[in-house]
């Protein structure tokens, strides 16, 4: 049971990511294979689960960049 929850956990989290297990492994340079028993049939390293996150969140913050240069134009930090 626990197995599967931890699968659908990181599953969720790839697609919060926005990335896919196909992207993740060739950014990274590690074997899809991998990546794509993780937590099925091998647990997923420790490192992939932060590495997740932060790519999640450095997403989140580039579109409100995006979002705050299209609503006020370009940020210059002199202006701050």
């Amino acid at each position: 049971m626990e197995k599967i929850y931890q699968r659908e956990r990181l599953n969720t989290l790839f697609k919060h990511a926005g990335i896919s297990k196909k992207e993740f492994a060739t950014l990274l340079n590690i074997n899809y294979q991998s990546v794509n028993a993780w937590e099925s049939t091998q647990p997923a390293p420790y490192w992939a689960w932060s590495w997740l996150e932060n790519y999640a969140k450095a997403r989140f913050f580039d579109k409100m960049m995006e979002l705050g240069q299209a609503l006020h134009g370009s940020y210059d930090e002199n202006d701050a």
